[in-house]
């Protein structure tokens, strides 16, 4: 009996050996698997790249692969910005590059690559009774709203959108007012359903209006201005500034949206639905 309770014991300590070997064998990329000090990472980004469906492809491979667990806060860039200068986030992915310069300049955010780019549209009721199709540019489209007092759906949010329109509003000396001017407060999902509820026009991202388009009664009506291109960001909220800051967390998600792998996915994202991607990637 002794014999037999003394070997069964060796079993038991060789199966924890093993079993204990194989939690620790290394990853098969030869690293060892990464637990992160602190797991929670706060990313503040666009409404745009929330509402495409991007991040929801995006982001639980970046927590399989890294161990850290991501909050997403979408609002406008505006307010991201404002959380980056408040230290209330960790990382951002946004776009408007003037204004991620200032905050940068700041000292607010370090680390800032590029991402990815797309491009604004107006979009409008397929009548188009602004003519914005017989335009060529899009100072003339926004001219021609603005003369016609066609129906506008403004996000009014300090978003990267809302600073692409009051912009092209202030270069043409226009202050845009009126009954036929509607704010929206609101992301690009929601304006967009407004516009379509009243018939009326706005200013999209175009990969928020393709992952939409079902479900509105909307036409891209003027497109391909170079000054429409919409491009994106990712960088870190300093953690030299700020206290509380997940900066390894922070620094590992803007590799991973950089990484070749990551750029390859983004330059797909779409095409299986659309026929052509909802984002074009500009790290590689």
């Amino acid at each position: 009996m002794r014999g037999e309770k003394l070997f069964s014991l060796l079993l038991l300590v060789l199966l924890v050996i093993t079993l204990t070997a194989c939690g620790t064998e290394p990853a098969a990329n030869g690293e060892e698997p990464l637990e992160p000090e602190i797991k929670d990472l706060i990313l503040s980004t666009t409404t745009s790249t929330q509402d495409s469906g991007l991040l929801d492809e995006l982001i639980p491979i970046f927590e399989e692969e890294t161990g850290y667990l991501v909050k997403t806060i979408a609002v406008g860039t505006g307010k991201a910005l404002e959380m980056a200068s408040l230290g209330e986030a960790d990382v951002l992915l946004v776009h408007a590059p003037e204004a991620e310069k200032e905050v940068e300049a700041a000292g607010d955010v370090i680390n800032r690559q590029l991402v990815m780019h797309n491009d604004f549209v107006l979009v409008g009721p397929a009548e188009d009774p602004a003519g914005l199709q017989e335009l060529e540019t899009a100072p003339e489209a926004f001219a021609a709203l603005f003369e016609n007092e066609a129906g506008f759906v403004t996000r009014g949010d300090d978003s990267g959108t809302d600073k692409m329109e009051k912009g092209i509003w202030a270069d043409l000396e226009l202050e845009p007012e009126g009954d036929w001017y509607i704010d929206a407060g609101s992301g690009m999902a929601d304006t967009l359903k407004i516009a379509s509820e009243k018939a009326a026009y706005t200013l999209t991202d175009r990969g928020t209006y393709l992952a939409l388009k079902d479900t509105l009664d909307l036409d891209i009506l003027f497109e391909g201005d170079e000054i429409l291109l919409n491009i994106y960001h990712v960088m870190q909220v300093n953690p030299d500034k700020f206290d509380g800051i997940n900066a390894a967390g922070a620094e590992a998600f803007v590799e991973f949206m950089v990484a070749k792998e990551t750029q390859d996915l983004i330059g797909e994202f779409g095409v299986d639905r659309f026929g052509s991607p909802l984002f074009f990637p500009d790290a590689q």
